[in-house]
């Protein structure tokens, strides 16, 4: 009987999991060392999609001591037909996972209960700086199972949403990103309305600071509605200047066929 690959992914987020990495991490509060590894684990605790990093006690160069677990909301979101998960919304401080909370230096850290995992503390990535070798990181850390494809396409692409053009290809250049859907980048010249800047800043671990446009005329349906990365990593220039509409809130046509809306944490609240 055959695996479908992702579900089998998705079926062990209810798990704790890690994954140790080869890379030099080092970990800076402030242009302090807090702590400098070659033992770096990637963690992630059950119930979430994003890793958190790990690094070994010994090689954490400033006081631990034990504190208060900070107060952190639960946000499950939605990935496709799947059960609700944990994304970076809902704060390092919520634990799916036995654990004590510590303080790292001025920073957050969790030591997990798990035999395996003892030796670790998990580091808050929002709390330090990071550099993975001699490159600094942000975001979050980056997935080791995740990959990012581009691909420039001829598809005949129609954007629409209340009846209304938005946007008009055929030479989209398509980014294919695990487990996540396929997204459809637009040159400038083909989107066939005025784009007005939002205050909007979020981060990609992989693309970088995204600025973010509102459409004018269509309301609460027209805020932030789409993307751009106006300056990505080296390893993703094709990217930068292009316009991506969310297709969760879209009506996205391609070669004459309507695409169903995808269900993820960008999809319109009820």
């Amino acid at each position: 009987m055959s695996v479908h690959v992702a579900a089998k992914i998705m079926q062990d987020v209810a798990l704790l999991r890690h994954q140790p990495t080869e890379k030099r991490v080092r970990v800076l509060e402030g242009g302090t060392v807090v702590a400098d590894t070659r033992g770096a684990t990637l963690i992630w605790e059950p119930r979430r999609v994003v890793a958190s990093y790990a690094v070994p006690e010994s090689d954490i160069r400033v006081d631990i001591r034990e504190t208060e677990s900070a107060v952190a909301a639960e946000n499950p979101v939605v990935l496709g037909d799947g059960p609700p998960v944990l994304d970076p919304s809902t704060g390092f401080g919520f634990h799916t996972s036995p654990g004590t909370a510590v303080q790292v230096g001025n920073g957050l850290g969790y030591r997990l209960d798990d035999a395996d995992l003892a030796h670790l503390i998990v580091l808050d990535f929002d709390s330090f700086d990071w550099l993975e070798e001699e490159e600094p990181i942000f975001g979050h850390p980056r997935d080791p199972f995740s990959r990012i494809d581009l691909r420039q396409s001829a598809r005949n692409l129609r954007i629409e949403l209340e009846g209304r053009l938005l946007a008009e290809t055929t030479r989209p250049l398509l980014l294919f990103e695990s487990l996540i859907p396929a997204r459809y980048y637009i040159p400038r010249d083909d989107v066939r309305v005025e784009l007005t800047r939002s205050a909007t800043d979020t981060v990609c671990a992989y693309k970088g600071h995204a600025t973010h446009w509102h459409v004018s005329g269509l309301g609460n349906a027209g805020a932030d509605i789409a993307w751009s990365y106006e300056n990505p990593p080296p390893e993703l220039t094709q990217v930068a200047g292009l316009v991506c509409f969310y297709q969760e809130r879209v009506d996205m046509t391609v070669d004459g066929v309507l695409l169903q809306r995808p269900r993820t944490p960008w999809s319109p609240r009820d």
